[in-house]
């Protein structure tokens, strides 16, 4: 269901805004008549209640404790009163989550963190562990998303329509497996059970201060998010009661953002190329112009060589210099827009006593659009004489100095990116007697992703002088007698890319039945015990060119000049004060060739154009029509992943007195199965004999089809304990077997033949010799032992003192292995060997030791504080330039490569994260300034996840304050990224930078009103 239209979707004009499709504007409608209908009900039994109060004879002082206070003293309650170990949030009402989003609300909570993307929390780690290792659940079931991993984008999801977030840190057998790390669950209201009628709206206006100096094609300076929400309850003379509740929200804003950018590791695009002044046929010091991973007699494409020398038992290149250098580096301007239009529902049915029926309904349908413009200037030829005797790195290779002779370009991108979520959730609970209660329930969770990109070029016709030095956080070029703001210095080689890619689709469908058996035992007070079904799916459409389909012109001079084009579509630099907080004056430099400064060409800006009308340009110069190109199911690009698990737990609580104290927790076990079947795609062939007899494959133009599969099951026991030591000391522990499954995306099943071409084969066995592919559908979950003691003091409902220490015991890795699978051709079954990723049966451990302390003094000042701190031994090799092994049919394992760079932990992990909290809250007035803090993280690429690249540590300011007028009115101010810190990133090694994100903080005020 779509509750928007995406403005890519059949349409070409850049300046069309984004509009609500007819059925938002229907789901609108509908929002605001329920609530404009239950007015004069809400008028009548406020009406009543006043009356009743007013006749009342004694009259009882209620002191209601809301805002910051309240939420923490909630959070604290959570934890106290669980039986696993778990921190939370919950609201009081619908829309009280202190923060901007659930991502933000999710940081606040000990040993949480976030992966920053525009400027807000997206993924979360838990104790410092990748989104990876963790699950999400929306009231009780698995939740999609349309990145082809397992992570959450909570970004997608607004913090004024959930009731309550928690994570799971230790877990029982009755939960959803899936977490390491943790579970995140996010729960929606039930009516009844709020047991009032309430009805809230809110319009925040967003300003942020850097969007002002952007003329943003796209998104105006201020942009909004507005929400309502109802909440009802009808009960019958029959004795029925039926609770209703809505929510919705509209969010239209900008998400301003500056880059510095370097290519990436996930191709062939960044090179660690030869540093030595001694090798003139390589590198740096080459002795003639060209590319540094080239040889000047001798093969392309390789730099430094990691492969193992038989000779020597060491890398080809060992002892060897070496500096890190890309295809290009590039400044990126961006006009940006973010629209999300969510709606919730909720029913609560209870024909009786014994039946309490619930249906709840997410939908949320996003759409971000970007205008990227670009400077880039290309990177790794090498000038000779010059580049490798003035270039400058650090310990590590990365570049602090570069001089040149080499191209620039003019570049330009227009981006849009629609997810569309649904969830749906029925449960029904029948109380058979007084002690059994039997539940059922059922789920459908679906995300789609639809990404649409045009990408553009315009170059130099000769290679200007320039050099660059490294400043705080970027680059800082230096120009010789070359204005980058005169378009015409871009006319050579124009062309225009069209892509549809990243089409997903993503679903989950279950069913579950649990039971609860009272004992009201000495020691047991229940057993509880359930079975589940899933089936997951995951589809990534193939195309004509890899994770999509691409549309590529290149400029027909003969029909449009390249100046007339560029001329013409020119438009002029979009953003003011560009990169000017993380830069150390300006980016560009132009200088004659005394050195003398020349004004035009320098500052902070360069030429830039519509991308939508170049690339129309240019494709109209070949007669070619505009037009995003479709993605194929039938490819060798697509992914078709269904795994299918069966569940079935057992689980007794207990609540007792042993040794004078009061004991309580559950223990049980978990057996999970679970069944992958992939599909892929191949290119059809054909196997033809010749007149000796001898085989030979020869491809056609089909497509055929192609399967594979793998499963598994694990056993996954769990116990917790709690020890109430004291009316306000707890002593808790825990011990489970947790297991994170591979991504669907890794789960794939791609594979073509190998044929040696120096035999004759006359058989099917001999003419195959292997398979080339990608994908391994049999990929076992990484498991863990987990492990948790803890102290936590409860001096009084304000304040927490928290201490526990947890252990985890990692049974995997991941290894490239050679395996046989089993394959049929032309009739004959073939056993034939492929080398792919595998989880191995290493065994790593990760020790960790969080603390949550909180207090408040009478004069209205709160603290509050939460600290994870962990060490592992975990390694993860970079499959490019760490060292890497294979595992021959045999089961010897052999090195390949000798690295360079030093492995990166388990991915997301933080050594050290902090969250702070100091609020002051008096009478009507409440405010609070957090501080969130996060070390350095390797965090992989969903496109290639076997690359390593490191976010640096960051800590980022946040701010909020309240006032409420009356007591159905509150205005609010809010602020994330208050001091405008940015996100850097280092590519394979830390210290080696590849990109800068800067965003500027953002700003929120509003109004509520409830009534």
């Amino acid at each position: 269901m779509s509750l928007i239209s995406g403005k890519h979707k059949n349409s070409l004009n850049q300046e069309e805004q984004f509009t609500l499709s007819p059925v938002a504007k229907w789901v609108k409608l509908a929002v605001i008549a329920s609530v404009a209908s239950s007015f004069a009900f809400a008028a009548t039994a406020q009406e009543t209640q006043t009356e009743s109060e007013e006749s009342a004879e004694n009259v009882i002082e209620v002191i209601d404790v809301v805002g910051t206070r309240k939420t923490i003293q909630d959070q604290i309650a959570i934890k106290r009163e669980a039986t696993t170990v778990v921190d939370g949030l919950s609201a009081e009402d619908i829309g009280d989550l202190p923060a901007l989003s659930i991502g933000e609300a999710l940081e606040s909570i000990t040993g949480a963190a976030s992966h920053r993307e525009n400027g807000g929390a997206t993924e979360i780690t838990i104790r410092g562990l990748g989104p990876f290792l963790s699950a999400t659940h929306i009231n009780g079931r698995e939740a999609t998303n349309g990145s082809g991993d397992r992570s959450v984008n909570f970004s997608q999801f607004p913090s004024e329509l959930m009731k309550k977030v928690a994570i799971y840190k230790t877990q029982d057998a009755s939960m959803i497996e899936g977490g390491v790390a943790g579970v995140i669950t996010l729960e929606t209201l039930k009516p009844l059970d709020f047991g009032k009628q309430r009805f809230q709206s809110e319009v925040k206006l967003n300003y942020n201060p850097d969007q002002t100096n952007v003329e943003n094609s796209l998104q105006g300076d201020l942009g909004y998010r507005g929400t309502l929400s109802y909440v009802d309850q009808f009960e019958f003379s029959n004795g029925q009661a039926l609770g209703v509740t809505v929510g919705w929200q509209r969010q239209d804003i900008s998400q301003p953002e500056a880059e510095y950018r370097s290519s990436s590791p996930t191709g062939s695009s960044l090179w660690a190329c030869l540093n030595d002044p001694t090798n003139t046929n390589e590198g740096f010091f080459r002795s003639s112009a060209g590319d540094c991973e080239d040889q000047v007699n001798g093969s392309n494409n390789q730099g430094y060589e990691t492969d193992i020398d038989p000779a020597t038992g060491r890398a080809e290149s060992s002892g060897t210099g070496y500096a890190w250098t890309g295809s290009s580096r590039s400044f990126r301007q961006n006009e940006t827009s973010d629209e999300r239009d969510a709606l919730f529902i909720g029913l609560q049915f209870r024909p009786s006593d014994a039946w309490d029926i619930n249906f709840d309904a997410q939908l949320s349908d996003r759409v971000q659009a970007e205008a990227r413009h670009d400077l880039l200037f290309l990177q790794k030829r090498v000038t000779p004489g010059v580049t490798g005797q003035n270039l400058v790195t650090n310990s590590v290779g990365g570049i602090l100095h570069w001089e040149g002779e080499e191209r620039f370009e003019s570049a330009g991108e227009q981006f849009s990116r629609e997810e569309n979520y649904q969830g749906y959730g029925l449960n029904i609970q029948h109380f058979v007697t007084d002690d059994l209660s039997i539940s059922a329930d059922f789920g459908y969770s679906q995300t789609k992703r639809e990404e649409l990109q045009i990408s553009n070029r315009g170059r130099t016709a000769f290679r200007p002088f320039f050099s660059w030095d490294l400043g705080e956080y970027i680059p800082h070029l230096t120009v010789s007698d070359f204005d980058v703001t005169d378009i015409s210095n871009f006319t050579d080689s124009l062309r225009t890319r069209i892509d549809r890619e990243n089409v997903r689709d993503n679903e989950v469908v279950s069913a579950r039945i649990d039971f609860d058996y009272s004992l009201n035992g000495e020691h047991f007070t229940s057993i509880q015990g359930g079975v589940r079904r899933s089936e997951l799916t995951f589809v990534q459409f193939g195309g004509t060119n890899g994770n999509g389909s691409r549309n590529q012109f290149t400029l027909n001079e003969a029909n449009t000049a390249a100046i007339d084009i560029l001329e013409g579509c020119q438009i002029d630099f979009p953003e003011s004060d560009y990169l000017s907080s993380i830069s150390d004056g300006d980016i560009i430099t132009n200088v004659d060739s005394d050195g003398n400064v020349i004004a035009s060409g320098t500052g902070s800006s360069w030429a830039t154009y519509n991308n939508v009308c170049f690339s129309q340009a240019v494709v109209a110069s070949q007669g070619g029509e505009f037009a995003y190109p479709e993605v194929e199911y039938a490819n060798a690009g697509t992914i078709d992943v269904t795994e299918e698990t069966t569940a079935a737990y057992v689980m007794a609580n207990y609540d007792t007195e042993m040794f004078g104290k009061f004991i309580r927790g559950n223990f049980g076990v978990r057996v999970v199965n679970t069944d992958v079947t992939s599909i892929g795609f191949r290119q059809g062939f054909d196997v033809e004999t010749s007149e000796l007899g001898v085989l030979t494959l020869v491809t056609n133009d089909s497509i055929e089809r192609i399967v594979g599969g793998g499963d598994y099951t694990e056993v996954l026991p769990s116990f917790n304990l709690v020890v109430d030591y004291s009316e306000d000391i707890l002593l808790r522990a825990g011990i489970y077997r947790g297991m994170s499954r591979a991504d669907p995306a890794d789960l794939g099943f791609s594979r073509t033949f190998q044929t040696d071409d120096e035999v004759a084969p006359v058989t099917i066995s001999d003419l195959l010799t292997g398979v080339n592919g990608s994908g391994n559908p049999d990929t076992q979950p990484l498991m863990s032992w987990n492990y948790d003691v803890a102290f936590e003091w409860y001096p009084n409902e304000d304040s927490i003192f928290a201490v526990s220490v947890y252990y985890k015991q990692f049974n995997g890795g991941f290894q490239q292995q050679t395996v046989l699978e089993n394959f049929n051709v032309e009739g004959v079954d073939v056993a034939l060997p492929i080398t792919n990723s595998v989880t191995t049966d290493n065994e790593s451990d990760l020790l960790g030791l969080e603390a949550s302390i909180a207090y408040r003094w009478d004069s209205g000042i709160g603290v509050k504080f939460g600290y994870n701190y962990a060490d592992t031994d975990f390694e993860f090799e970079d499959s490019n330039y760490g060292d890497t092994f294979i595992t021959d049919l045999d089961g010897v394992t052999t090195q390949l490569t000798e690295g360079i760079i030093p492995p990166g932990a388990v991915p997301g992990f933080s050594e050290h994260v902090f969250s702070g909290q100091l609020y002051y809250q008096v009478g009507d007035f409440d405010t609070a300034l957090i501080y969130k803090y996060r070390s350095e993280y390797f965090q992989p690429y969903t496109s290639n996840g076997t690359r390593l690249r490191f976010v640096d540590e960051v800590g980022v300011w946040e701010a909020r304050a309240s006032y409420k007028i009356s007591k159905n009115i509150r205005v609010k101010v809010e602020a994330i990224n208050l001091f405008s810190e940015p996100k850097s990133q280092d590519f394979y090694v830390q210290g080696n930078l590849g990109e800068v994100n800067d965003y500027g903080p953002r700003l929120f005020a509003g109004i509520s009103f409830k009534y």
